[in-house]
């Protein structure tokens, strides 16, 4: 069985109290109470030769500077480069981040108004700031400007071949959108647009202005910062 330190002894976690093990420290006072390795240790149920679960969850979290922030984006292959992630462990890690990405998209946004760039900025901010690759996404809005969902279009880098006009409409349409937000991070975190950047933005805008769906702005989310190419009139 695994083991950890505690004042310089192994012991394994069945030696733990009972009140400080991950498991029954979660029944006994909750989720809130446990820390980030424990939860993790939770789900991965077991260690792994003289590594523990909570030994584990330590190095899934240390295995990117940014911390337990970079399972957002984390795969199977990524979290397998730990010595004692094997595939079932590794898939059990990004299933349970999958039911939080789903859980967040129920009606998250619900009667949220956009009226000016810095409000959904914000979102946009929480959710694509430490992403490590280029996302492209479509904020939808109703007819009253509330936001309906948000919705990935694409990830890589940002090019006129990966962002085309009938895969951004396809979901404002399948979703009876009225107008969209264009918005895409810049993992450097400088948000002055390209050019590829603003041809793209207008080619979007006509193809919006044919279909009948407005594109009133796009967003660049860099770290804390943003900036709108409406605001900035780069279109």
């Amino acid at each position: 069985m695994g083991k950890y330190l505690l004042e310089d002894k192994k012991y394994t976690i069945k030696e733990m109290p009972i009140n400080e093990r991950p498991r029954e420290k979660l029944i006994a006072y909750g989720p809130e109470s446990l820390s980030n390795a424990e939860l993790i240790a939770v789900i991965i149920r077991t260690g792994q030769g003289n590594a523990t679960a909570i030994d584990l969850a330590n190095k899934v979290i240390g295995m990117d500077k940014r911390g337990i922030v970079h399972l957002a984006d984390a795969s199977i292959d990524d979290l397998k480069q730990i010595n004692g992630i094997g595939e079932c462990k590794a898939a059990q890690i990004i299933a349970a981040l999958e039911l939080a990405k789903r859980i967040k998209k129920v009606n998250p946004y619900e009667n949220i108004r956009i009226s000016e760039p810095y409000q959904i900025a914000r979102i946009l901010i929480d959710e694509m700031k430490f992403l490590t690759k280029e996302h492209f996404n479509i904020v939808l809005l109703d007819t009253k400007n509330q936001v309906i969902s948000i919705e990935n279009i694409s990830i890589g880098s940002l090019n006129s071949s990966i962002v085309h006009p009938r895969e951004v409409f396809k979901e404002a349409i399948k979703k009876s959108s009225n107008s969209i937000i264009l918005a895409h991070n810049h993992p450097s975190g400088d948000v002055i647009p390209s050019d590829e950047d603003i041809s793209i933005t207008r080619r979007l805008i006509e193809s919006g202005d044919i279909i009948g769906i407005k594109v009133i702005d796009h967003i660049i989310v860099g770290n804390e910062n943003y900036l709108s190419m409406k605001e900035k009139n780069y279109i």
